[in-house]
């Protein structure tokens, strides 16, 4: 069979530099669309790396017709939720118009199998906290709608032509390559793992709970955190999927079980050895008290099975990266 040649954009990112080393390893052929406004050249390693916005309908085009593109894994887009509320024409034109400007370009020249890095917050707040393929999509900020207005015309677009796609719905993504080669590195990052680990090393002076008061074990929010390395395989098998003939579909990705905001608090503490300077403070609004996915789809229909699925390796994997870049600030290379 024929191995596609693969252009992933946002590929020199935290999420898709991860799955681009993946793919390396397995001798693909990568080329990384990337506009390094959040992403960093250092990232991409030894893929082909192209600066530019997927919006850029020529260049686009001039890729997948050089490349001879048969794939295409999409992650660029703009993902904090506040910012969305204060600017959402920037999500709306970012992570949608652009991926629709993208999506005719792949269906101009023939590209067959389509990956699309998506959210959990296209469910909102789903009942009882936990979520499956299934469940109501009621997205409560503009960028989970975006990310869900991308889905349906990728959805439509597969319906009418050619074109299969795996659509990916990541929960709560964390840690950092095992090996120390990438990691998160966006400033002024919003997830909670690097945020604790920043405050850990100094780099921030305290860490915040918003919201002591749920319905919870411990009163603080509980998520479904997934390594960044097992969601990188989730793409990897996805396009075998693909690739292998299987119909377009919809996963989500995380492990099924959840950690509390000061579950993950202390597990840092811990791994650094000291304990967190901890701010407790209102809660925020929008936010569920609990959000876990049901994943059992991903693991019966792709055989997919975390290998890093324990809190203390997330941490100490996030950390030791936290520490490289305080001492050697990759994102600077």
């Amino acid at each position: 069979m024929k191995q596609n040649n693969i252009l992933v954009t946002g590929g020199a990112g935290y999420i898709g530099s991860h799955v681009v080393q993946q793919l390396r390893d397995k001798n693909r052929n990568v080329v990384i669309l990337d506009n390094l406004s959040t992403g960093f050249q250092q990232a991409a390693q030894d893929a082909e790396l192209i600066i530019g916005d997927t919006g850029d309908k020529k260049l686009v085009s001039q890729l997948l017709k050089e490349h001879d593109i048969g794939a295409v894994m999409h992650f660029a887009a703009h993902t904090i939720v506040p910012e969305s509320v204060s600017n959402p024409l920037k999500y709306y034109g970012n992570n949608t118009c652009s991926t629709r400007n993208l999506l005719e370009c792949c269906a101009e020249h023939g590209v067959k199998h389509f990956i699309f890095s998506s959210t959990a917050a296209v469910y909102g707040i789903p009942e009882a906290g936990l979520a499956n393929e299934d469940s109501a999509l009621s997205p409560i900020n503009p960028y989970g709608t975006s990310k869900l207005m991308s889905e349906w015309m990728l959805r439509d677009l597969s319906a009418a032509g050619d074109l299969n796609h795996v659509v990916l719905r990541y929960f709560n993504v964390a840690g950092c390559d095992p090996e120390g080669r990438i990691g998160q590195s966006t400033r002024k990052a919003t997830l909670l793992t690097k945020v604790a680990c920043e405050a850990a090393l100094g780099i921030r002076d305290h860490v915040a709970i918003f919201g002591t008061d749920y319905a919870t074990p411990d009163g603080t929010g509980v998520r479904d955190y997934i390594h960044v390395v097992d969601l990188a395989n989730a793409h990897l098998m996805a396009l075998d999927y693909l690739e292998q003939g299987g119909e377009s579909n919809t996963f989500n990705c995380g492990y099924g079980h959840g950690y509390s905001v000061r579950e993950v608090l202390d597990m840092v503490g811990k791994v650094n050895g000291e304990p967190l300077n901890i701010k407790e403070l209102p809660r925020r609004a929008g936010d569920p008290p609990q959000l876990i996915a049901d994943a059992n789809l991903i693991r019966t229909t792709l055989g997919w099975q975390p290998s890093y699925d324990n809190l203390e390796q997330i941490v100490t994997s996030s950390l030791n990266w936290e520490r490289k870049l305080k001492q050697d600030d990759f994102r600077d290379k």
